[in-house]
C-alpha cells in the first residue's frame, strides 16, 4: 500500500514537473513574441535590401519621375525639381504630370498655382555610365534631308554614308563608306552644311519643334552611389551641345560640337541599321558653366 502511494506521489510531480516545463516554455515564447520584436523574416530583410538598393540606383525611368512628380507633396526629389524650375512650393496649388508620345519631352508637367497654369515639358536623359552615350535622335536621312532643306550634294554623300547607296569604290566596310572615303568636295559640302546651320540642327535634336518641345533638359547620373541629377532650360542644353567645331573624325564619322552623328548599324542587318543617328553624353553637362 505504501510503494502504491509513492508511485502515486511519484506520477504526481513528474506531471506537475512537465507542466512546470510547458508553462516556462510557454512564457519565453509569450516574451520573445510580445515583449521583444522579433527578427525580420527572409522576406522583410529582401525589402530591406530591395529599398536600400533603391535608392541608390535612383531613378528608373521616365515613368518613375513622372510618379514622383505627381506624388510631389511627399516626395523630395520632386519638390526639388520643382525648386530648380523656378517655382514656390508654398505657391503650388497642383501638379500633374503625363507621358506624352513622339514627343521630344518625356514628361510633360503641368503646375498651378494661384497666379497661373504653366506647362513644363522635360526631356529625360537616364545615365549609368560617366562614359556612356544617349541617343538623342534616330530617323531616315530623308526625313532629316527634308527638315533641314539639305542640298543634293550633301544627301547623296549621306547615302553613302549610312549605306543606302551601296559604296561605288572599294571601302573598309562592304555595305557603307564613311565620309573620308568620300571625295574631298563632297566631305566640304558635308561640313559646311552642318556648320551652317548647326543652331537649327541642335535645337531640333534637343528641344524638338511645334507644342511638345522640351523646355527644360534633365539628366539623372547613377553611376555613383548617391545619384545625380540636374534640370536646365533646353536653350542651355543646345547652347552646351553645340560648342565646337564641325569636324570629320578620324573614324570618317561627323561630329557637330559635342554632337556625335554616325550611321545607326546593328539591327542584324535589318534596313534600320541604315538610318542616321546623333548621340551626346548627357554626364557632360553636369560641368557645363
Amino acid at each position: 500500500m505504501m510503494a502504491d502511494t509513492s508511485k502515486i506521489r511519484l506520477r504526481i510531480l513528474v506531471t506537475a514537473g512537465r507542466v512546470s516545463l510547458a508553462v516556462l516554455i510557454l512564457c519565453c515564447f509569450l516574451e520573445r513574441s510580445f515583449g521583444q520584436k522579433s527578427a525580420p523574416s527572409a522576406t522583410e530583410t529582401t525589402t530591406v535590401e530591395r529599398g536600400s538598393k533603391t535608392a541608390k540606383d535612383g531613378f528608373k525611368n521616365e515613368d518613375d519621375i513622372r510618379d514622383r512628380f505627381n506624388n510631389w507633396k511627399q516626395d523630395d526629389n520632386a519638390k526639388a525639381w520643382l525648386k530648380a524650375m523656378n517655382y514656390r512650393i508654398a505657391d503650388i496649388e497642383n501638379v500633374n504630370a503625363v507621358k506624352p508620345h513622339g514627343y521630344k519631352a518625356d514628361v510633360e508637367v503641368t503646375v498651378k498655382t494661384a497666379k497661373a497654369i504653366q506647362v513644363e515639358r522635360i526631356s529625360i536623359k537616364l545615365v549609368s555610365s560617366a562614359n556612356g552615350f544617349n541617343q538623342i535622335d534616330k530617323r531616315w536621312l530623308a526625313t532629316y534631308a527634308k527638315m533641314w532643306k539639305m542640298p543634293p550634294v550633301v544627301v547623296k554623300g549621306l547615302k553613302y554614308f549610312v549605306g543606302e547607296t551601296p559604296p561605288y569604290k572599294a571601302s573598309r566596310r562592304d555595305e557603307r563608306m564613311y565620309l573620308n572615303e568620300l571625295p574631298e568636295e563632297t566631305q566640304k559640302a558635308v561640313l559646311k552644311f552642318f556648320a551652317s546651320h548647326k543652331k537649327q540642327i541642335v535645337s531640333d535634336l534637343l528641344e524638338g519643334d511645334g507644342e511638345h518641345r522640351a523646355n527644360w533638359f534633365m539628366v539623372t547620373f547613377k553611376g555613383s552611389d548617391k545619384p545625380q541629377w540636374l534640370i536646365k532650360p533646353t536653350a542651355d542644353a543646345v547652347r552646351f551641345f553645340s560648342e565646337g567645331d564641325v569636324v570629320m573624325t578620324r573614324a570618317g564619322n561627323l561630329k557637330i560640337g559635342r554632337i556625335g552623328v554616325q550611321r545607326k548599324g546593328g539591327d542584324n542587318g535589318r534596313e534600320t541599321a541604315k538610318m542616321l543617328q546623333f548621340k551626346i553624353n548627357p554626364v557632360q553637362l553636369f560641368d557645363a558653366e
